[in-house]
């Protein structure tokens, strides 16, 4: 998640932004909600159902130069996956759910938003093109989740604020870095995450609050990660030793590093990024509103860097290996169990996704004028 772990986790000035008090709702209210909820819902599918949709993947191909942009730099952009009449139609309620004004920055409370979820649909009628590409990255459909061909509209907003309003930073100062998976031990091979994914509601242009990543941490990343076979935390903290939540790993790796780019783009491109990626929300210095999305991607088994054909490594293994500077991980092997972690986002986001409801249930109430 863009503001992931770093803004909703462990820092806690910012988890306080999210949370506020707020009441059961009483059997009246909970229609309402019902009603919204109805409102706002698409069916839920399987990975079943939406094979047997008639909807196949798209046929697209990623390219030569853009399979080797990957290999070089970790990620790839792929432009119009997804119409900006779609876009409009996803984005319709946001403001709606965030209690803010589109026109007026005053009531713009909070600089970076993680919202909770209401909707979902199929990657392959939202987006096939990106479909296509993420299961060729990974090294075949028959590899991803089938829970992982949804996306949703948790969207991830990025306002700005007055103090920031055209200042840029350098990004090694940004405090955000992380890797993705604030929700399982990490390890080399670890299938939860199986590529970073941004698709964009908004345009994002240059200095706008695009998410920021660090090409050469990649590197890093898979060093330390080889190096603990027995698995480490979201925080990259190994197992037995104190978990230090203060991001500190990360930003120590950032202040080595030399490779930076800000993820831009139009509405409905969508950038397809290595799962080691360490990334950091920017500063949105011109405050145009940013609004992005970040559905993860995991494996049906973990990936595998001893393979005897060296044809069957994905795309993302050929890179982690090349990161490595080896050809083959022969007998390397985690050493201690796979676990889940709970993270305190899914707390904040509940409590979100309650006060969302009920000003959407208050907007229903509200004739239009």
């Amino acid at each position: 998640m863009e503001e992931g772990v770093r803004l909703c986790q462990h820092r806690d000035t910012q988890t306080r932004s999210f949370i506020s008090t707020s009441e059961r709702w009483s059997s009246t209210e909970n229609r309402y909600i019902d009603k919204a909820e109805d409102i706002l819902s698409f069916p839920a599918l399987s990975f079943t159902d939406i094979m047997a949709s008639g909807n196949p993947p798209s046929h697209y191909n990623l390219s030569q130069d853009q399979i080797d942009h990957f290999m070089q730099h970790g990620y790839v952009r792929l432009t119009e996956c997804f119409s900006r009449e779609k876009a409009a139609k996803w984005t319709a309620d946001v403001w709606t759910r965030l209690g803010y004004s589109s026109t007026d920055k005053s009531t713009w409370a909070t600089e970076r938003i993680n919202m909770p979820e209401h909707r979902s649909e199929p990657v392959q009628t939202f987006a096939p093109k990106a479909w296509s590409a993420i299961c060729e990255l990974l090294g075949g459909e028959d590899r991803v989740a089938g829970h992982s061909a949804t996306w949703n509209d948790a969207f991830i907003v990025n306002l700005g604020t007055e103090e920031s309003e055209g200042k840029w930073p350098h990004p090694s100062e940004l405090n955000g870095w992380h890797v993705d998976g604030d929700f399982f031990t990490h390890f080399l091979d670890s299938p939860e995450q199986g590529l970073l994914v941004i698709p964009l509601f908004t345009d994002i242009k240059e200095h706008a609050g695009g998410t920021m990543v660090c090409s050469d941490a990649i590197k890093k990343i898979a060093q330390h990660l080889y190096d603990n076979p027995e698995g480490v935390s979201p925080y990259m903290v190994p197992r037995g030793q104190p978990d230090d939540q203060s991001g500190d790993f990360y930003d120590d790796i950032v202040k080595e590093c030399h490779e930076f780019h800000e993820m831009t783009g139009n509405v409905g491109d969508v950038i397809l990024l290595h799962p080691l990626m360490l990334h950091s929300a920017s500063v949105n210095s011109l405050r145009i509103p940013r609004i992005i999305t970040n559905p993860p991607v995991s494996l049906n088994a973990p990936f595998n860097f001893d393979r005897e054909d060296p044809s069957d490594y994905s795309i993302v293994e050929r890179k982690t290996l090349q990161e490595l500077g080896k050809d083959r991980l022969q007998g390397w092997a985690i050493k201690r169990g796979r676990e889940a972690v709970t993270p305190l986002r899914l707390q904040v986001q509940e409590r979100m996704k309650e006060q969302e409801l009920k000003r959407l249930k208050t907007s229903l109430e509200t004739p239009a004028v």
